[in-house]
Parts: structure tokens; sequence; C-alpha cells
């Protein structure tokens, strides 16, 4: 496996070399390229991910350097240090949690493959920080959004036209699935089951879930797919459900650039990943339970939505005071 579409502008010039040149770099040793092996075979993980870890990977390597220590080599004062060293650079909780979660998958394999004795990231907290609530939009600036603005012009121009329905169809299924935006511009016209009200997403590692499409949803997708996406198409016969112009593949970028001009029409700025929270953060704060909520988000543990459990015991305190009788002081 080549390391080139993973070192994220890491490599190392001589004279950075030159200070550590007893100690095999990360990019040199065989570590690394066989642990992006197996995230990307065993674990299934998408490019852009092992190019996270990979750079996470790289930046320890970097510290371990300057203490004439190598990725094997590795103490738990060392991985301690690092995440101190992070935060006090003011590096941010979930960042700072993101790279030792790396570290913890980096040793975990290192260990099963018996090239390790002692996992250094054992009993290492991560940082109190890293469990915050996600932002989310409130339920009127979700419904500003969605009602989206279309000028006159736009609905004289059929291709603008076309795009728009498009838009306020993905800003629909976002919402509505609390989809990621690297699953939104995965799905096919075949895993879009309109009549049972529900869409095949994949998400990471490959997974597989069915995800519910609430009536709102259903019918801007039914209007999607009654004209705009066959002007899109222009012809091309693509399996892509959600299509750029002349039926080209929409790309990250655009779809960021949607969602942050469709958001500040309605007076915020927003990204993909707010409307999947305010997906979650809507649900739980109407009662639905978290494993329902984990199953929706394709979360692989609980853990991960555990976030959102503020909300469920603000929600469980407020319909306990509505209607235990005991639960309010009492009336003299």
């Amino acid at each position: 496996m080549t390391l080139e579409p993973y070192l994220c502008g890491h490599f190392r010039s001589a004279s950075d070399n030159a200070h550590t040149s007893t100690v095999p770099s990360a990019v040199n040793s065989p570590i690394l390229p066989a642990f992006l092996d197996y995230l990307r075979v065993e674990k299934g993980l998408a490019p852009l991910t092992i190019q996270a870890y990979c750079s996470d990977v790289q930046q320890f390597d970097d510290f371990l350097r300057k203490r004439k220590r190598s990725l094997s080599g590795a103490r738990r004062e060392d991985v301690r240090d690092f995440v101190q060293q992070l935060l006090s650079n003011g590096v941010d909780g979930r960042s700072v949690g993101r790279k030792l979660s790396t570290l913890r998958h980096l040793y975990r394999y290192l260990l099963l493959d018996e090239l390790i004795e002692h996992d250094p990231t054992l009993n290492i907290a991560s940082p109190k920080q890293w469990k915050v609530l996600p932002k989310a939009l409130a339920r009127d600036e979700i419904e500003n959004m969605l009602r989206g603005r279309s000028s006159a012009a736009d609905r004289e121009n059929k291709l603008a036209a076309a795009i728009a329905v498009r838009d306020r169809a993905m800003l629909e299924v976002f919402y509505a699935g609390a989809l990621r935006v690297s699953e939104i511009t995965g799905v096919k016209m075949a895993d879009l089951k309109l009549d049972l009200g529900c869409i095949l997403v994949r998400g990471k590692g490959d997974k597989e879930r069915i995800v519910p499409l609430g009536k709102s949803a259903q019918e801007t997708l039914s209007e999607y797919l009654k004209g705009a996406r066959n002007s899109l198409a222009a012809g091309k016969n693509t399996p892509v459900l959600f299509l750029g112009r002349g039926g080209r593949t929409l790309t990250r970028q655009r779809i960021w650039q949607m969602v942050r001009a469709a958001s500040a029409s309605a007076g915020r700025q927003a990204s993909p990943h707010m409307l999947r929270h305010s997906c979650a953060t809507h649900m739980v704060e109407n009662g639905a339970d978290l494993r329902t909520v984990q199953s929706i988000l394709g979360h692989a543990d609980i853990s991960t939505t555990q976030v959102y459990t503020h909300l469920a015991l603000d929600r469980l305190k407020s319909v306990y005071r509505n209607h235990h009788p005991r639960a309010r002081a009492k009336q003299r």
C-alpha cells in the first residue's frame, strides 16, 4: 500500500530528521502502512477517515521522536504528556479526544498482532470537554431553512428550479434521517423505498442501516423525482439519487455550500452535521429513547449517543413534574 494519499503533508525535512535520526519515523516504519491497511481492509473505513487517523499518528510520532522514542516503544507517560501538551496548546477537547481514540485503535492493533506487550493508552481518561453536546438548530430555524426561498427568476429557469427542488429534498433527508455528508452522496435510487417511507444508508465501515423518512421528506422527494432529477440528469443514466448538473456526482464541498446558503437565508450559519445533530436533539426532546436515536444515527457504540443523555433527563424531569402527584411543593 502506498502512503501518499494519507500522509497529509506531514513529510519531514532533512533538518527535522537530523534532530531524531536515531529513531525511525512513522513514515519509514512498517507500523503505519500496516495499520492503515488494517483500517482500510478490516475496518472498512473511508479514505478521509483513514487520512485523519494517519495525521494523528504522525503527530504523536513527531512528539515521540523528540523524546528519542518510536511508536512501538511509547510509554503511558508519553501518551499522557502528549494529551496534556495538546490541551496546553489550546487544542479543543473534542479534537484531543479524537486523537486519543486514534492512538487507542493503533495500540489495540499492535497488541493484537503481538508487536507490543503493553498498551500505553490503557487507563488514560478522555478529556471531559470531549463529550459536549453538539450544536443544533432550534425547531423554528429548521422550519425556516426547510421552507426554502426561490426567486421568480429561479422558477422561470428550468435548471435553477430543478436545483432548488433537489436542495430542498436533500435538506429534508438530512434532517429526517440524520445523514452524514458522505452518506447522502452515496445514496442510490435503489436505496430509496418511498412506498415504505424509508431509505437504506451506508455509513462508516460500509455498515448499512434503514432510516425512516417523515411525510414531509417523502413529499419533497416525490416532487424531486417527478421532474427535477431528470432535468439534472440531462439524459445521463446514473444510479445516484441526488445529482449535480449534467448528471454529475455532487461533491462534499458543494453540499456544504448548499447547506450554508440555505441556513444563512434563515438567519443562521449551519453545517450538514448540525442538521444531523438537530434531528437527534429534537427526537430526544420529544421523548425518543437513546437506543432508537443510536440506530438512526448509525452509532456503533451507545456511548457516542450518550452525549444526548442530559436532554433525555430534562424531558424525564419535565414529564415527572407535570404528572407525578407529589412532584411539586405541597400547597398549604
